[in-house]
């Protein structure tokens, strides 16, 4: 098992922390929210045995600082081309990304389709695919964060009931991420500015929807490719990934991820992790 190692990047806009572990062929491993880098504890270490692991804080979250703006995932995207291909010297990497991650990696990917090898997204859609991501309002806190000031004065000082709420009900098991887990989330969350950056993510969809049918109309859809996984549980996204990938790539392969919420480099690391390594190792 390799032991993973934090360290800072200062970039145009914006510090980022992130973990590298292992050696060898870069893979990017991109966080949700609630979450950090933290996300990929369990999956990091297996991937590292065989890769070079990149796992940042994404801006405004984590270990990472919190600018005003920048929130949409063209910006958020242009962060980690920095911090992979400028700071870090990687010409060419595997991409993965959970949640918001997901919209990011996708964003790079378009953005950087010759560096890009191999893309996964893990259960999340894109916005700009054409369907709509908060699911008729079975996702209700899509509309609430967007709206102005409101969610940071409801969440002020409520950090951790609010991040409890989801990680019991979007998971498959309520108890699918430890007590002593969730700390490294509180930890980092109830910093001042960390959920109004969370919020930014949010509020910039309209922005990202048409940043990415702007890139679909202008480059057509991504080439390399792509891995889509969904969990089959609770707030899982089930086959909800694969449709929406299938409508912004052209090699397309994925399904469900079993016994599985939304939580799942947490809830079913070994199953990620497994499929993360096969498709990363196809020639084809």
């Amino acid at each position: 098992m390799s032991a993973s190692k934090g360290q800072f990047a200062d970039l145009k806009e914006v510090t980022l922390h992130y973990l590298t572990a292992g050696q060898g062929e870069a893979v990017v491993l991109l966080h949700g929210i609630p979450q950090t880098s933290f996300e990929w504890r369990f999956i990091l270490p297996k991937l590292a045995e065989k890769y070079l692991v990149i796992a940042p804080d994404l801006r405004g979250l984590g270990d990472s600082t919190r600018p005003v703006s920048g929130y949409d995932k063209k910006t958020i995207a242009e962060d980690v081309w920095q911090l992979v291909h400028d700071h870090l010297g990687v010409r060419r990497f595997h991409l993965v990304g959970h949640d918001w991650g997901g919209p990011v990696a996708f964003s790079l990917a378009a953005h950087h389709p010759e560096a890009v090898s191999r893309l996964a997204i893990l259960d999340v859609t894109i916005p700009g695919d054409g369907a709509e991501m908060s699911q008729g309002g079975r996702r209700w806190h899509h509309p609430l964060y967007r709206t102005p000031d409101l969610p940071e004065a409801l969440c002020a000082g409520r950090e951790e009931l609010m991040m409890d709420w989801f990680f019991e009900n979007y998971g498959h098991r309520t108890n699918c991420i430890s007590d002593e887990d969730k700390q490294e989330y509180y930890r980092t969350y109830k910093k001042l500015g960390a959920f109004r950056a969370m919020f930014g993510y949010y509020r910039a969809f309209a922005q990202d929807a048409s940043d990415n049918r702007e890139l679909l109309e202008r480059n057509g859809k991504l080439t390399m490719p792509v891995l889509a996984l969904g969990g089959d549980k609770a707030f899982g996204r089930g086959l909800e990934t694969l449709e929406s990938l299938k409508r912004v790539a052209a090699n397309v392969r994925g399904g469900i991820i079993p016994d599985c919420g939304h939580w799942v480099a947490e809830e079913q690391p070994e199953f990620v992790s497994q499929a993360l390594l096969k498709f990363f190792s196809e020639k084809h």
